[in-house]
């Protein structure tokens, strides 16, 4: 017993850490293995793992589940929590409730914009959304903007924007509604 339980445990805790890696297999078995997210205050440097904050946030345009064009830069004046994410990860789907519910208790301040990674499963985007009652603009990624984030590996993988538009935190794993929470009042009580 203790032999499978120290086996199950040198197993997950790469994907405890990490969460979801965008490059394994679409399928994930189960939904109880949530990472801890990873906060990262970066700086700029030359390195492949180089740093955002106080940095502008990368723009982009790209076409939402409707067809809808959204762009960063129409957020201008709010918080924006941008999600890196997919239908088929566990801890993704795990903090969805969270941003819902972020997006509805801020909805003047606060934009959540939702980045789905789907590729072979794009088609389970939209019925996942509504299946959910998702609340904020959901769009799908392109490579360009995987990139400019810093080549999202794993997922989720949030970013926190300042209401200027430069990236403030960076979430990798599951993030808790309380870290968000009290990362925007900080930039709620800045401004």
């Amino acid at each position: 017993m203790r032999k499978y339980i120290l086996i199950t445990a040198v197993l997950l805790i790469p994907l405890i850490i990490y969460g979801c890696n965008r490059n394994t297999s679409n399928k994930v078995k189960s939904e109880n293995d949530a990472p801890q997210s990873t906060t990262n205050s970066y700086s700029n440097s030359s390195d492949e793992n180089y740093s955002f904050t106080n940095q502008q946030a990368p723009g982009f345009a790209l076409l939402d589940t409707k067809g809808k064009k959204i762009r960063l830069e129409d957020y201008r004046g709010k918080i924006v929590i941008i999600d890196f994410w997919a239908t088929w990860c566990p801890p993704c789907r795990r903090g969805i409730p969270d941003l819902i519910k972020i997006q509805k208790e801020y909805k003047n301040k606060v934009a959540v914009i939702g980045i789905s990674l789907d590729t072979d499963t794009k088609k389970d985007v939209i019925p996942f959304i509504k299946n959910e009652g998702i609340n904020y603009p959901v769009v799908y990624a392109n490579q360009k903007v995987v990139e400019e984030y810093g080549n999202v590996e794993a997922i989720p993988n949030s970013f926190v924007i300042n209401k200027n538009g430069k990236i403030v935190n960076h979430h990798v794993g599951l993030t808790p509604k309380e870290t968000y929470v009290s990362e925007i009042n900080k930039l709620l009580n800045k401004s």
